[in-house]
């Protein structure tokens, strides 16, 4: 079928009309505004919880309610050992474990002295021994430099260092396609498939005490991720046009997510254990945590200075004796 020349004029027409209405979107020539193009999307900035990160303000609330004390705590590093690289050559999994650490400690209300990145505070303690730096008006009479004084630091009675230890690709998929059409010439067609997979990624933490360097508590976690993806797409003749059409979703649970909650399941147990708590299952309901009553929690692991005599050592729940307030 031959194409008449007026047609072929209004499907240009139509391509040119398409084409300025993109070229509208972006100018080769900056704006008033000093903008090529304004950014799309509009999301407001929100929290980044994950689902045990009320376990964590739980135990904050709980060391207050019961006074208490945090010992204090230091991260060190917690790495990425799998060796997993993405086409493009980035890393695939997070490089920032130990600033999640930090982060769930300080939900837990944890005390934390900084031993990741203590860059400023070595170059200004050299500037102060050189007396270069000082936290005081400039003062003939009185310079004002900065003193060192021994002591002045306070000291970690703890640390957490560890890594991500596994991420394992395709534990198992499963998924469908669906075709069909017309077996006449120019007959239409219809394809519908689908996908789901899961993998996993795990972690081993441990937590040391900084004087001795004994390793009062170790932990190792995995967390399963799921993905999934559909389409659909038809295929048809329609008096003498070509019609192509597909559509399709898909989403994969998020990777780094994964990591930071693994790092706050495993700051649950830690922390229960140092507040003395009579288990994480004080903050967790044991049926929505497929690690309660089965965990790896060792009460041994506490000392006469990090709240063990508040452990529970009755049956009939919780809080211990030794812990409740007065008049209680």
């Amino acid at each position: 079928m031959k194409r008449s020349p007026m047609h072929t004029a209004r499907s240009a027409v139509g391509l040119l009309a398409a084409s300025a209405v993109l070229a509208g979107c972006v100018s080769p020539t900056a704006g008033p505004s000093g903008l090529y193009a304004q950014p799309i999307g509009n999301a407001p900035v929100t929290s980044n919880p994950t689902p045990y990160s009320d376990a964590l303000y739980c135990l904050a609330d709980y060391a207050r309610r019961y006074d208490l004390p945090s010992p204090r705590m230091a991260v060190g590093r917690i790495s990425d050992y799998t060796g997993t690289v993405s086409a493009d050559g980035g890393r695939q999994i997070t490089q920032g474990a130990s600033l999640m650490a930090n982060s769930a400690l300080a939900k837990a209300g944890a005390r934390l002295v900084e031993r990741y990145d203590t860059s400023v505070s070595e170059l200004e303690l050299r500037y102060a021994n050189n007396r270069l730096i000082g936290d005081a008006p400039v003062d003939p009479q009185d310079p004002g430099y900065r003193r060192i004084l021994a002591g002045q630091v306070p000291g970690s009675d703890f640390y957490l260092v560890g890594g991500i230890t596994e991420v394992n690709y395709n534990i198992r998929s499963a998924g469908f396609d669906i075709a069909g059409g017309q077996v006449k010439d120019n007959g239409g067609s219809g394809l519908v498939n689908g996908r789901v997979f899961v993998m996993n990624v795990a972690i081993d933490l441990r937590l040391v005490q900084t004087t001795t360097l004994e390793v009062v508590d170790v932990v190792s976690y995995q967390k399963q991720i799921v993905g999934r993806e559909i389409s659909a797409g038809v295929f048809d003749f329609l008096n003498g046009n070509v019609f192509d059409v597909s559509a399709g979703s898909s989403g994969l649970e998020p990777v780094q997510l994964a990591v930071r909650a693994l790092v706050e399941r495993a700051t649950v147990e830690f922390m229960s254990n140092l507040y003395g708590a009579p288990s994480p299952d004080v903050c967790m309901d044991p049926a929505n945590d497929p690690l309660g009553g089965r965990s790896t929690y060792i009460a041994s692991h506490n000392t006469d200075t990090n709240n063990d005599p508040t452990r529970a050592n009755r049956a009939d729940g919780y809080p211990p004796r030794a812990v409740r307030r007065r008049g209680e």
